[in-house]
């Protein structure tokens, strides 16, 4: 393995968040009944004619910006090929012209791979395999399900920059948090509405050539993706060293057997006889409206860790990189927003609010900054259990914390619950006071037990050192 490196691009296909198909009114959502989201022109019937959706160029737009790419006029061209699931026995796509060209991609490891282009295309159907083990070989019969086909797709090609199944695993994780941020996809990798097709060849290590390449069809998740790569990249190095030849050819990953198979020969460019599609204009957005569109950019993941890293240096990276990702990023800026230590926001942020956030509730982001912003008056246990309790609760802070039945207390209040606690239990406040360090757990303990609701374990600890210095005479 040292004497070889892996060369890998990768083909991310994202479905985008519009309301309707690319070139229809049907409605682009997941779950519908099969074949009944369709109409003639997303089932390519004769004599119906595309028009083409201005959302979805606005968004693909959005994420070239994003992606620091070139925003150009471009062309609709058909891809001519044969397959069940495409039923005009065509597609709409970009090839030589496409809305985005250029750009990169900053890995969390500071590595930087390079795009080729982001372009629009339509998806197409879905095949349904009935029998056997799901996939088309062994299959007793299949079906077809078209209310994926003519939904709005942004293919983004990377550059061969990507040495590793880890690399390649990190790259795509990167992108679906930019695609997500930006609002242009929601990323689901397990409802199809991103896949990747991973690229894959080797060489001798210090070689600049570009040896022959296999394309691993259609991965959906980055557990896969990494076992596919990981798989191919032995694979070629094995058919090398024993003296064999690698084939340009179509594979799947195999998720029982671990192993990438072959579909077929590997089509090239004018396979699919490219020509302009005559019945959609060129596109030339304004330059006016793109910089509308780069100027509504939210910060994105990279630049939500700068920020993170810029107030506290010492940041956890585990938490950083739960604190940046869509869902939990507004919770972390209302929170320092408001003042809070960004420390405390970050360490609730990562931990108590992303056991939540999937079913939140009542804890919006403010209200999350509210009761957080608590922790100089209750203890982190009395704040998490604030948290959890805010998701069912739609009322005010104050009404929050009286519900949960808690109460601060001043320093006075504080000294006479531990003085009460201290009187019923004199011999281990004897042990205490005289040196053993091992009963103050016993009596700060009795003493949450007892006003756990009213005071912090701080507050206690804090009397209870003081009350101790004044018996010893200190």
């Amino acid at each position: 393995m040292t004497q070889w490196e892996a060369v890998i691009g990768l083909e991310v296909h994202t479905e985008l968040k519009t309301a309707t198909k690319l070139f229809c009114g049907c409605p682009n959502a997941f779950g519908f009944e099969p074949n009944t989201s369709v109409c003639p022109v997303c089932l390519g019937l004769p004599g119906s004619l595309p028009v083409l959706n201005a959302k979805a160029v606005e968004l693909a737009i959005r994420v070239g910006s994003a992606l620091s790419s070139r925003v150009q006029a471009s062309q609709f061209h058909r891809k001519n090929y044969f397959y069940p699931d495409m039923p005009k026995d065509y597609q709409i796509s970009q090839y030589d012209v496409p809305v985005n060209a250029g750009g990169a991609v900053v890995l969390r490891s500071g590595k930087v791979v390079g795009i080729v282009r982001a372009h629009l295309e339509e998806d197409t159907g879905k095949l349904v395999h009935k029998g056997g083990d799901g996939r088309i070989g062994g299959a007793d019969y299949s079906l077809i399900d078209y209310n994926r086909s003519g939904v709005p797709l942004l293919e983004i090609v990377s550059e061969p920059d990507i040495s590793s199944a880890e690399e390649a695993k990190e790259y795509v994780s990167e992108l679906r948090a930019i695609l997500v941020a930006t609002g242009a996809s929601d990323g689901r990798m397990e409802e199809g509405s991103l896949r990747v097709d991973a690229n894959v060849s080797v060489r001798p290590v210090g070689s600049t050539e570009l040896r022959t390449r296999v394309e691993i069809k259609n991965v959906n998740s980055l557990r896969s993706l990494g076992r596919a790569i990981g798989y191919e990249v032995e694979r070629q190095i094995s058919e090398y060293e024993s003296g064999g030849s690698i084939l340009q050819q179509t594979r799947h990953f195999d998720e029982a057997s671990g192993k990438t198979l072959p579909l077929r020969a590997k089509e090239e460019a004018n396979d699919y006889r490219y020509f302009p599609e005559p019945d959609l204009p060129p596109i030339a957005p304004l330059q006016a409206e793109i910089d509308r569109i780069v100027g509504e950019l939210p910060l994105l993941p990279a630049g939500r860790r700068v920020r993170l890293f810029g107030l506290m240096p010492g940041a956890s990276s585990d938490q950083v990189e739960v604190a940046v990702t869509e869902e939990v990023w507004p919770y972390v800026v209302a929170g320092i927003e408001i003042g809070v230590a960004p420390e405390l926001v970050l360490a609730r942020a990562a931990n108590e609010l992303a056991a939540l956030v999937g079913n939140a509730g009542f804890l919006t982001p403010e209200r999350f900054a509210e009761v957080v912003a608590l922790e100089e008056r209750f203890s982190p246990s009395q704040v998490k259990l604030l948290l959890k309790e805010a998701v069912s609760f739609d009322g005010t802070v104050d009404e929050l914390v009286a519900k949960v039945g808690l109460s601060s207390s001043g320093a006075e209040d504080v000294r006479a619950m531990v003085g009460e606690v201290v009187e019923a239990n004199p011999e281990e406040w004897r042990r205490f006071v005289a040196g053993d360090a091992k009963v103050a757990g016993f009596l700060l303990g009795q003493v949450m037990r007892k006003f756990g609701k009213a005071i912090s374990g701080a507050q206690a600890k804090a009397a209870l050192e003081e009350l101790a210095r004044g018996a010893a005479g200190l």
